[in-house]
């Protein structure tokens, strides 16, 4: 199950679904390393789990959270080339960690039957935003004003 690192241009709209794992998921700083390949999961699209693929280059501090975080770069580039992000996003791609399958096959198991009738739609489930200073903001962790 290894995401598509680009976000597809025509995202149809749905109503975002909630997440109840990303939130209460408990990742150290130490899971990560400089150099990993991870995705930060998005959504679905057809019958798989869809994200961003990136690199982790360095730590980072998340002022979001304000906590440990990660500088992630993306590989296609582009305005968000570096982005920061807390490592409870983060899923390894460079190698399989029983952690980061467990959170795959849950999050899956979350997703695929709610979008089984939507099986050639790309849906992004609107749990992520960037701000302004290049910080990745799960909705949970999103403060007014940031």
């Amino acid at each position: 199950m290894l995401p598509p690192s680009w976000t597809p241009p025509s995202t149809p709209a749905f109503a975002p679904t909630p997440d109840p794992l990303t939130p209460y998921r408990d990742i150290t700083h130490g899971h990560f390393e400089a150099g990993d390949q991870v995705v930060v999961v998005k959504g679905v699209s057809g019958a798989e789990l869809w994200g961003d693929a990136m690199q982790v280059v360095a730590s980072s501090w998340h002022t979001p959270t304000d906590e440990d975080g990660w500088r992630l770069r993306d590989p296609n580039g582009g305005a968000q080339t570096f982005i920061t992000a807390h490592p409870r996003y983060l899923v390894h791609l460079s190698r399989r960690c029983p952690d980061c399958m467990s959170y795959l096959r849950a999050m899956a198991d979350h997703l695929m039957p709610k979008y089984a009738d939507h099986a050639d739609a790309v849906i992004d489930c609107g749990w992520y935003t960037t701000t302004a200073l290049g910080q990745l903001v799960h909705i949970a962790d999103a403060r007014g004003g940031r």
